[in-house]
């Protein structure tokens, strides 16, 4: 099984990017930690412990799955400041001791084109931590978690042999993915594990049709490969297959 690192932003990016496939992914057997990058604070109507709250309820959601084999999700925050992420050596060296720590095989991270400062300047950082990771006779102090104060163990360098980015973007623009994942089981999933972020999604009425948005894309990009739902994904890299037992036919 795969050790994946999903890279958000900001808490609830993750879930509104790719909130089935982590579910579909953890509930197939495999390792999946979440990484905050931020807190995602200040917003109008949350605080540092109203979204620790309800990053801890979105995780909470995940991991409900009943699917025989899943394995738990795990959450951790960098702690970097919020709509001020720059990409630098240390916030770089940061990224890729998580990387280490999850000895990740798999990254996803948001799409690298953006109109959200934070969002570039993430995925240009993860790009880079990816390749940080495999270096050795370099000093990168443990990153400590920002959500439990817990300091987490580096394990030896490694090189994730695949980086996939999920679209949590704020153009106005139509993704045009390399691929899509089917998450017809869990797209219920994903919504409940949106809406858990309440000053964000719920308590601002403006902000709720953003949930609607998220599910009708959902419909519709299912409906490309004849699913009831389905996420978009994008890579640089070509992906290799053994055969065609892995598509949908």
């Amino acid at each position: 099984m795969a050790r994946v690192l999903v890279v958000g932003p900001h808490p609830d990016d993750q879930e509104a990017g790719m909130g089935g496939s982590v579910a579909l992914l953890a509930s197939q057997g495999h390792d999946v930690l979440l990484l905050d990058l931020t807190d995602g604070e200040p917003t109008p109507l949350g605080s540092h412990e109203i979204r620790k709250k309800e990053a801890a309820a979105a995780l909470e959601v995940f991991n409900a799955i009943d699917t025989p084999g899943a394995k738990p999700v795990m959450r951790l925050l960098l702690g970097l400041p919020n709509r001020t992420v720059q990409h630098t050596i240390e916030a770089r060296h940061a990224v890729a001791c998580v990387i280490r720590a999850h000895q990740a095989d798999v990254i996803f991270t948001p799409f690298f084109q953006d109109a959200h400062p934070d969002h570039l300047a993430g995925t240009r950082i993860v790009e880079d931590a990816r390749f940080d990771a495999k270096l050795t006779k370099i000093d990168m102090p443990a990153p400590v978690d920002g959500w439990t104060g817990e300091k987490l163990e580096v394990g030896p360098p490694i090189y994730p042999k695949w980086l996939f980015y999920y679209y949590a973007t704020h153009l106005r623009w139509v993704a045009d993915p390399t691929f899509l994942l089917d998450i017809t089981e869990f797209q219920q999933t994903k919504l409940d594990a949106i809406r858990a972020y309440e000053t964000q999604f719920v308590i601002p009425e403006r902000n709720r049709q953003a949930v609607e948005w998220i599910e009708s894309a959902g419909r519709y990009y299912g409906s490309r490969i004849g699913a009831r739902a389905a996420e978009p994904f994008y890579t640089k890299e070509p992906v290799g297959l053994t055969g065609l037992s892995g598509l949908v036919m």
